[in-house]
């Protein structure tokens, strides 16, 4: 499992029971995580530390429950880079921070080249509050940013704007995915690096219906004719189950068949503060060229 080493401002404090005790900066939040399939028994002293917690519904959704006083939203920072967190519907707060160790490798490659002063061209699909995006930006790139939601490109650019890096060149689109990339490979635009964050089912703005079993192979072998002369890297992240690293690897392989290319995929995931447990997040799959 990759897992970064540098979060400071996140901690993963204790799992047990479907839940898991989270400190975000200032602010200690409890969620549920159905990963979370063993018993422990909890530090009540340290549980009983959280300021809000997220409760599911028997229906569907969820909603928050306040334990303490604490602000609607607050800033946590990643090395150089500062994110807006607020507890949002669904349980989340706007940042995966497991996501931080494909930050430091597009960071890595992408400021080896910049600082070359070779131009990097990046296109961030499914981009939600942009972490990916301003990790890009930070190394010098130029960056292309889709997802389908305002709100969520809105989140994007107040990111942005926190971590100092208004005036970097960022494109923000409100698109659907699939859409977007056609008018591109007919307009002819190429980029250097394509990094996707799927979910395993969505809607763009217009009602186009996402489906990543149905859909995944065709966006892949579609973004494959907009990469560069001499690409750097394609980053796809999946949390589906039933795709596993192979699968998608197969995907890869089947899509992208004209460049020499090196595959590797594995989870990434959280690690217990204090402790050498793991809980895992998702799975990336790098092809790099």
């Amino acid at each position: 499992m990759r897992y970064s080493k540098n979060l400071k401002d996140y901690e993963l404090l204790d799992m047990s029971d479907g839940e898991k005790l989270e400190r975000w900066g200032k602010y200690i939040l409890i969620r549920p995580d159905p990963q979370i399939v063993w018993t422990k028994k909890k530090d009540q002293k340290l549980w009983g530390k959280a300021h809000a917690r997220y409760i599911r519904s028997s229906s569907g959704g969820g909603h928050w429950e306040k334990l303490k006083k604490m602000d609607d939203s607050w800033t946590i920072k990643y090395k150089d880079l500062t994110f807006n967190l607020k507890p949002m519907g669904f349980k989340h707060t706007g940042l995966f921070p497991e996501q931080s160790v494909n930050w430091d490798y597009m960071i890595d490659k992408i400021s080896n080249e910049t600082k070359k002063g070779r131009e990097i061209n990046v296109l961030n699909l499914f981009a939600y509050t942009g972490g990916a995006t301003i990790a890009c930006a930070y190394a010098g790139a130029k960056v292309c940013h889709v997802d389908s939601s305002q709100g969520m490109t809105n989140w994007a650019k107040e990111n942005l704007a926190a971590s100092g890096l208004k005036d970097r060149p960022v494109r923000f689109l409100v698109d659907d995915v699939i859409k977007f990339v056609k008018r591109e490979i007919r307009r002819g635009n190429k980029y250097d690096c394509i990094i996707m964050d799927p979910p395993s089912y969505g809607r763009g703005k217009n009602g186009e219906v996402w489906s990543i079993e149905k859909n995944i192979f065709e966006l892949i072998s579609l973004c494959s004719q907009l990469l560069s002369d001499n690409p750097l890297f394609m980053i796809i992240n999946t949390y589906t189950g039933g795709l596993s690293g192979t699968i998608i690897s197969n995907v890869v392989k089947y899509a992208i068949m004209d460049r020499k290319y090196n595959i590797t995929f594995d989870e990434i995931g959280l690690k217990k503060s204090g402790e050498n447990l793991f809980l895992p997040c998702g799975i990336t799959t790098i092809c790099e060229f």
